[in-house]
């Protein structure tokens, strides 16, 4: 949803940098894997407590803008958030990583080897998408006029999921980054425990109600896997149900893809889903549609996929109406209650992740949905509360 709710006008702007002490954190160099409902490290389970940060490689690329990130994993490490969500991909027209096929700018690779360099010193694990579905950074229709542009006779950007040329490019980016080795440590990606998990892309939809997104996730989730058997990978799906539970959407909207049938796919590892029901429904009691839509989708990873889940994204947003810091605080608490009480009843799901994290001096990339934690005391208590309490559940 993060992409669908604003739209970059300037990425030209000033940022105030914010020197401080570096909070170290414990570095567990074991990779996250799944064992039925559950995530696992080291034999144990592993519950999370996220942020969404897209921005990290573009600020990690400029020197006069890196020390973000470093501020971003020292202020998530002092909350106990132990889990980052970001993009590995920029085809946009600011800081791009993928300036055409195959091509790439080192300084902006250089960045995100930086991203999962620091993350790695502050303790936070990193899910890194490969692809957006929305415009902002370029997205699935950069990949399609790429195509167009080399003479391919494509329609529009929906062939993303179907045109085999287009195809192509992508699983070329995926082999990429799987296989690039980082500059500061040394590591290829796809050996890397810092990473928690791949994301195929952000938010898929499609103007049909067939099969092309179950294809296309079925192919490229098991050529991640033919290059990558260390980590796990999970869609970026929003949550949406296809025909068979469309009375169960949040609005009534078929966009190609089915919560059930696309992570049931055997190389998917865990589901997903977003929370924006201000912008999804108008419902009297958007409480009691956003507990449902929770726990309806946790009731399904536990009996029908029987794979863990997590909320990848939620927020509450200072543009909506009757916003104030204590609906917003009530908000976070509310949907970290729902997950707590899955995780204590050793459900499926393991955490949620907020969108979006930002540093002090990032004012132009804020959205409403913003959270800076060095000057925001009431919610920063929350999420310290939340870190603690999912990390000390014990099944």
């Amino acid at each position: 949803m993060g992409y669908q709710i604003f739209v970059f006008t300037s990425f030209l702007v000033s940022f105030i940098v914010q020197h401080g002490n570096c909070h170290r954190a414990h570095v567990d160099e074991s990779f996250v894997q799944r064992k039925g409902t559950h995530f696992v490290l080291n034999g144990k389970p592993y519950y999370v407590n996220g942020f969404n940060a897209y921005w990290l490689m573009i600020m990690a690329s400029d020197p006069s803008t890196k020390s973000n990130v470093t501020s971003a994993f020292e202020q998530a490490s002092k909350h106990g958030l132990n889990l980052g969500r970001s993009f590995a991909f920029n085809e946009g027209d600011f800081r791009p990583l993928q300036t055409s096929p195959g091509s790439y700018n080192e300084n902006v690779f250089k960045g995100l080897d930086f991203v999962i360099s620091e993350a790695r010193k502050f303790g936070v694990k990193l899910i890194l998408g490969f692809v957006n579905n929305w415009k902002a950074l370029g997205g699935r229709s950069k990949y399609v006029q790429w195509a167009r542009e080399k003479g391919e006779k494509v329609i529009n950007e929906d062939d993303f999921f179907t045109h085999p040329v287009v195809k192509q490019y992508y699983k070329n980016h995926i082999k990429t980054v799987l296989t690039r080795k980082n500059t500061i440590n040394g590591l290829l990606y796809k050996d890397d425990p810092t990473i928690f998990s791949w994301e195929l892309i952000n938010e898929p939809r499609i103007n049909e109600t067939g099969k092309s997104i179950q294809n296309w996730v079925s192919e490229m989730a098991s050529y991640v896997k033919s290059i990558d058997s260390n980590h796990l990978l999970e869609i970026g799906l929003e949550g949406l149900y296809g025909e068979s539970k469309q009375k169960l959407n949040p609005y009534s909207l078929l966009i190609g893809t089915d919560f059930i049938s696309n992570n049931r796919i055997p190389e998917i590892d865990f589901s997903t889903i977003h929370v924006y029901h201000e912008y999804w429904l108008q419902s009297p009691n958007q409480s009691a549609a956003i507990e449902k839509w929770i726990e309806g989708h946790i009731e399904d990873s536990n009996k029908i996929l029987q794979k863990p889940i997590i909320v990848a994204e939620f927020g509450k947003s200072s543009k909506s109406p009757g916003y104030s810091i204590k609906a917003r605080d009530d908000y976070y608490k509310e949907i970290y209650s729902i997950i707590y009480a899955s995780a204590t009843r050793g459900g499926s799901c393991a955490g949620a992740m907020f969108w979006q994290l930002l540093t002090q001096g990032m004012d132009s990339y804020g959205d409403g949905f913003e959270v800076i934690l060095e000057n925001s005391p009431s919610i920063g208590e929350i999420i310290k509360q939340q870190s603690t309490k999912m990390s000390n559940i014990k099944l």
